[in-house]
């Protein structure tokens, strides 16, 4: 598979990865839906070793999916390849022991980033991080410099080989782009939709200016690109897109018809030569930038 490189890590990825937090399973978050209902580990699993038989290097979770869940099975499918993959997980967030109901760190204090850090790694069954992304996008900008700090000692001590933010906030973009081991911005991009805040093209530009890698959450649109639902899909209360507000693609739990209608306007266009709309719904990321490393999400094999 094409290669992309991880910002000015050197560190070599796979131009495709894969998300993770679908296979965590169902979970809430302040209250709210926040998985992607039920899911067969055995699945995942299987999953995930068919990606890397394709040649996928690159996998990319967070502590909250699934409360540790997907962190979990990503651990036991890649223990025996290590060596072979890069691994991005999150901080930021946490729930109470044996609960799955999950809420953002409040302070986020250096010591509660080593805290999820160790338990992190205790779950992916690993010493080491490749990239270690904080993940509350309303933190304020201008209180980011202890973490940056905390976060440039554990690159030192070999606990992490690089950090970002998972982020569409301009502003807070910048204010990891200024530490010498960020990077990466993780931020919503696909054919119909920029991120929310509107700093799309800000943060690609940044991330071109600062040679950071642009992760791309939210490539297929959550499902929508894959050309697999209709008007009538419905989605179960436990999954994210039955009370998603925060995307435009789903209204009342089920896919946004405009969407839908989208989709056929932009057909003819991402499946030219011969692609899948999927195909090309990815292409036309890649197309973006050279920074750009979409990470689709997965539930099964198919």
């Amino acid at each position: 598979m094409y290669q992309r490189t991880l910002g000015h890590s050197g560190i070599q990825v796979s131009a495709l990865g894969l998300g993770c937090w679908a296979i965590g399973g169902p979970f809430n978050f302040d209250g709210r839906p926040a998985g992607w209902s039920q899911v067969n580990d055995a699945e995942s699993l299987r999953a995930i070793e068919c990606a890397l038989d394709l040649g996928v290097t690159f996998f990319d979770t967070a502590n909250v999916y699934g409360c540790g869940h997907s962190e979990e099975v990503l651990g036991k499918a890649l223990s025996s390849r290590r060596d072979q993959v890069v691994i991005a997980t999150k901080f930021g967030n946490t729930w109470a022991s044996g609960t799955r109901d999950a809420y953002s760190a409040d302070p986020m204090t250096p010591a509660e980033l080593r805290r999820q850090l160790e338990d992190s790694l205790r779950r992916l069954n690993t010493d080491y991080l490749d990239l270690y992304q904080f993940h509350q996008w309303g933190y304020p900008a201008d209180q980011a410099a202890p973490l940056v700090e905390t976060l440039e000692a554990l690159v030192a001590e070999g606990k992490i080989r690089g950090y970002g933010w998972s982020t569409d906030l301009l502003e807070s973009a910048r204010a990891f782009a200024n530490g010498p081991h960020c990077i990466a911005v993780q931020q919503q991009l696909n054919v119909f939709e920029g991120n929310p805040s509107g700093d799309t093209d800000g943060i690609l530009a940044l991330c071109e200016a600062r040679n950071l890698a642009s992760i791309n959450r939210a490539p297929l649109a959550m499902g929508i690109l894959t050309g697999k639902f209709q008007p009538t899909t419905t989605f179960s209360s436990d999954d994210v897109r039955s009370r998603v507000e925060w995307f435009g693609g789903f209204q009342d739990g089920k896919p946004n018809p405009e969407w839908l209608r989208k989709i056929e306007a932009v057909r003819e266009v991402l499946t030219s030569g011969g692609r899948t709309l999927t195909q090309g719904a990815l292409a036309w990321i890649w197309g973006r930038s050279e920074k750009t490393i979409p990470i689709p999400g997965f539930k099964t094999v198919q």
